[in-house]
């Protein structure tokens, strides 16, 4: 009983496979070839080319354009201006000399005083621009505005702050004011005006192209100040906290008159030249001592400093 079943069974097996094949021959159906996965390779770092390689290579490639016949486009050196404010202070007043020290009363003060009422002229006709652009604009407020724009950019300056004094001062006169700041300690402080500020001189230009106006009036102001700066080891460099000085300064105010958003700031100061001399720095040096072996001590009353060599400095 069980072979004419298994003999059925092959049967059975061996014609289902015939008609498969058939079938597959008649559909023309083919068996997908086998996948090819890609397999990771060796991971290859890049290598920096040689020294002075880089420079050989852009020559090249230059001259195998020209030879081509390929013209390359031609490199514009250029450099971005500010247009902000202006790059330094034009037609500057002339303080006359003994300012602040001679009385109107005197042949030299009458004198000085009949020549600031010649030069007044350029400066009315620089003011009348002025309220042109700025209806606001008056002589005798503005020379008191000048004096709390002094104040409050020294006070930015004293606390760094940056953004304070960004707006208060031009971008010519920032980087003068905060070189050589970055390791020291200011103590700045106004007392007291001595006289009241006045507007001295005015003038207007235009730059870059005509109507770009720049409106610039130069205020006197005389005052009491104190001043010290402190290196970064907590030393006295310069002046002093407690004792305050009489101060006679020429501020020079700048504006961009075309802009409507545009501000009155500090651009900068005229220092005449008959000025005294200012005080010099204090600097702190270190002085190298003895060299001590194991054991000994260093006694200070009987050391001698060593005193500097003379260095002659060209400008």
């Amino acid at each position: 009983m069980a072979m004419p079943m298994r003999r059925t069974l092959v049967a059975l097996h061996r014609a289902t496979c015939r008609r498969l094949t058939n079938a597959e021959v008649s559909l023309d159906v083919r068996h997908p070839g086998p996948l090819f996965l890609p397999v990771r390779t060796k991971k290859r770092y890049f290598i920096p080319p040689a020294v002075g390689m880089k420079t050989k290579m852009e020559g090249f490639t230059e001259a195998k354009a020209r030879a081509a016949g390929i013209v390359g486009k031609q490199e514009n050196i250029e450099r971005p201006i500010n247009i902000s404010c202006t790059a330094g202070v034009f037609d500057p007043y002339v303080p006359p000399e003994g300012d602040a020290r001679l009385s109107t009363l005197s042949k030299e003060g009458l004198k000085q005083r009949a020549e600031q009422i010649r030069q007044s002229a350029t400066s009315q006709l620089a003011i009348r621009k002025i309220k042109e652009h700025d209806s606001l604009f008056k002589t005798r407020d503005f020379a008191e505005r000048a004096q709390e724009i002094f104040v409050e950019a020294h006070n930015a300056l004293t606390q760094f702050n940056k953004e304070k004094l960004h707006s208060l001062v031009t971008e010519r006169c920032y980087p003068e004011m905060t070189r050589g700041n970055r390791y020291k300690t200011i103590r700045w402080s106004f007392i007291e005006s001595l006289e009241p500020p006045r507007v001295v001189h005015a003038r207007c230009t235009d730059m870059v192209a005509k109507g770009n106006v720049y409106g610039q009036v130069t205020v006197r102001m005389h005052s009491r100040q104190t001043l010290a700066i402190y290196d970064r080891f907590g030393r006295l460099m310069l002046g002093s906290e407690e004792q305050p000085k009489d101060v006679l300064e020429y501020l020079v105010i700048e504006r961009h008159l075309v802009n409507p958003y545009g501000r009155w700031r500090l651009h900068g100061k005229i220092v005449p030249s008959w000025a005294p001399a200012k005080d010099p720095i204090i600097k702190t040096v270190m002085i190298l001592g003895p060299k001590l072996r194991p054991g000994e001590e260093f006694d200070a009353l009987n050391h001698e400093v060593p005193k500097p060599a003379a260095v002659q400095w060209y400008k």
